[in-house]
């Protein structure tokens, strides 16, 4: 269903956008309809003109995410490149809108002397994303550095909200249904400038040596179990290097599943059950996936709203 006619809307809408050209595993069929706001009041205007029946599915830089082959029915809305405010509000507070990527955040701390936000160098995603997901790296989590966030609901409703009106886990967060986050408002400790700098770039070495950055992936697949690690178990099951038509297990990291060079979703899919079921079947271990699959298998219906 096209959103209604609008025309105080500032931002790019695209009919059957491929979304291949916006998922970093470059696999997905098209989107009906993907939305580029201008800013955060173009998404309000734009979430106001959406009928109430349309699936909303928010994206950043597309990790952390397959969409299958058949696509995905509803409105996509990027924030990467749309959503980018990053500034800071006070002393020992930074604003970052959700289109902005953490390594960005980071780097952009440590040259105002503020320390704590480092580990967000080796996130390959955005604000948004790590927010949904209390995403981490290298010992650090992202809503431990939260003092706020910002969200808005699909009538273009905007609300900032504590951290206690949410549930945060491992890789998991769970609030007020209905709200998608916009903004985070993280809070740190003055520190040693060139230390902040020196880490980030160690973490972002760290992460280019044990991490397949040159091949097109999504970041980590599954989460990993109390008191164990997911890529040991997957190489533990001899399934480092495996493959589902060009989808592969990793040779060097094997919680990270590449395109080898046009892999389909399905393709991805079928390997993430088949190493599921291996090490299920050998270490009696269930892995849970921490990337977000939407979009549509043949004639099957996907997810529908897609809830931040």
């Amino acid at each position: 269903m096209p959103a209604k006619s609008s025309t105080s809307l500032r931002g790019r809408l695209l009919l059957n956008e491929p979304m291949s050209r916006h998922t970093s595993w470059r696999v997905g069929g098209p989107a009906d309809r993907l939305y580029i706001p201008a800013d955060l009041d173009d998404v309000a205007a734009f979430l106001a003109s959406v009928p109430e029946s349309e699936a909303l599915h928010w994206v950043g830089l597309g990790s952390n995410l397959l969409v299958r082959d058949g696509g995905v029915r509803g409105t996509v809305i990027m924030t990467s490149g749309a959503l980018n405010g990053l500034g800071v509000m006070r002393p020992g507070v930074v604003r970052a809108e959700a289109g902005v990527a953490g390594a960005k955040v980071a780097r952009f701390c440590a040259e105002r002397e503020l320390v704590g936000a480092e580990f967000l160098a080796g996130i390959p995603g955005t604000v948004g994303g790590a927010l949904a997901m209390n995403a981490g790296a290298f010992g650090g989590e992202t809503w431990n550095i939260v003092e706020a966030v910002e969200t808005i609901d699909r009538h273009g409703q905007r609300r900032t909200r504590p951290p206690a009106d949410y549930q945060i886990a491992y890789r998991k967060v769970s609030g007020p249904r209905g709200e998608w986050f916009v903004a985070a408002h993280f809070r740190l400790a003055s520190g040693d400038t060139s230390q902040g700098k020196t880490l980030i770039k160690t973490l972002l070495a760290k992460r280019g040596a044990t991490q397949p950055t040159q091949l097109p992936n999504a970041g980590s697949v599954f989460k990993n179990p109390p008191g164990d690690h997911a890529a040991r178990l997957i190489e533990a099951s001899g399934l480092k290097g495996k493959c589902e038509g060009k989808a592969c297990v990793s040779e060097l990291h094997a919680n990270f599943i590449v395109n080898q060079g046009g892999a389909t979703a399905a393709e991805i899919e079928r390997l993430i059950a088949r190493i599921r079921a291996t090490v299920e079947n050998l270490h009696g271990v269930t892995l849970e996936t921490e990337v977000r699959v939407i979009g549509e298998v043949g004639n099957k219906s996907g997810t529908a709203d897609e809830r931040r």
